[in-house]
């Protein structure tokens, strides 16, 4: 019979040596090939972390509330669909982390697309279960298409391309509408970064060298085309203050703006690679095009 060392004792050799590898830099290098350690460290850090999250959500968020038996909501119609456009950015970026985290441990590119890559879809749907099973909200069907459509569009440039071309990048500016409504939008800037809708903006940036490989186009510069909207304090178009919000028509708008792909920066350093990696999901600030759904226009300096 054949002895399989315990998980624990597995990690903790593999914690010994990587104690023993020279620097941070080539713990930071992604393995030519597979390499049981750091595999098992990737796949126990983000069963730990998922679990840890989901736990948390359970204590601090859900229990306030009464439970119910599993039912859907349609809330598609609601905050003019930022929420979706938010799903569809957290789905990608979590499975762009997925994939990045077994490629890092040398995992086969097949096996990066099938488990990695689908860590967003995986964990968004566990999270909408969760919503399910509470009588104040309830499993969204659209949020699922959103989370579906993110890991997509991670998956089909994979397949089609091999890189990605077009990212899914994020800003945020502060807006008054918070104010109004602090238990609903956040009462602190961190809380609005997260609710308040107002002030999100959500990029498609597109990388225009990797489309005109042949030419001079500077690898790193990229196109971004955004949505945003403004004027909700509530999901529904419902009566606002007029004397606090007098301009607090709902509108869609959308921009069109320049963008950097930091990942396409070249340097040696594998801890700047890995700097350039984090921050690449945040659209920098930047000349922009606005057109909004009343037809207006600006144009803004310096947008984020």
């Amino acid at each position: 019979m054949k002895y399989k060392t315990p998980l624990f004792l597995s990690l903790l050799s593999c914690w010994i040596t990587v104690q023993g590898q020279s620097g941070l830099a080539q713990f930071l290098k992604p393995a030519d090939s597979l390499d049981r350690c750091r595999r098992n460290e990737v796949l126990v850090s983000e069963a730990a972390l998922s679990a840890i999250v989901l736990v948390g959500l359970n204590q601090f968020w859900y229990a306030d509330y009464p439970r119910s038996n599993f039912h859907t909501i349609n809330d598609n119609a609601e905050w003019l669909q930022m929420d979706k456009a938010g799903h569809v950015y957290s789905s990608y970026q979590l499975g762009n982390f997925g994939k990045n985290a077994l490629q890092w441990s040398g995992v086969s590119r097949k096996n990066q697309l099938i488990y990695g890559a689908s860590l967003g879809f995986v964990f968004l749907s566990a999270v909408e279960v969760m919503d399910g099973y509470s009588s104040k909200w309830g499993a969204s069907l659209g949020d699922v298409a959103a989370n579906a459509s993110g890991t997509a569009l991670f998956v089909s440039q994979e397949l089609l391309w091999k890189e990605q071309r077009i990212t899914p990048k994020f800003s945020f500016h502060s807006t008054p509408y918070a104010s109004a409504r602090p238990e609903v939008l956040g009462s602190t800037l961190n809380e609005q970064i997260l609710k308040d809708y107002n002030g999100q903006t959500y990029w498609l940036s597109v990388n225009v060298h990797s489309f005109f490989k042949q030419t001079k186009i500077p690898k790193w510069l990229n196109v971004a085309f955004g949505y945003g909207a403004e004027g909700m304090v509530t999901g529904k178009d419902a009566f606002t203050n007029p004397i606090f919000l007098p301009e607090s028509e709902r509108l869609r708008q959308f921009y069109f703006s320049f963008d950097a792909d930091l990942t396409k920066i070249q340097t040696k350093s594998h801890l700047l690679k890995s700097v350039f990696y984090i921050f690449n999901s945040i659209k920098i600030p930047a000349p922009t095009f606005e057109i909004n759904s009343r037809g207006t226009m600006k144009f803004y300096y310096l947008y984020f």
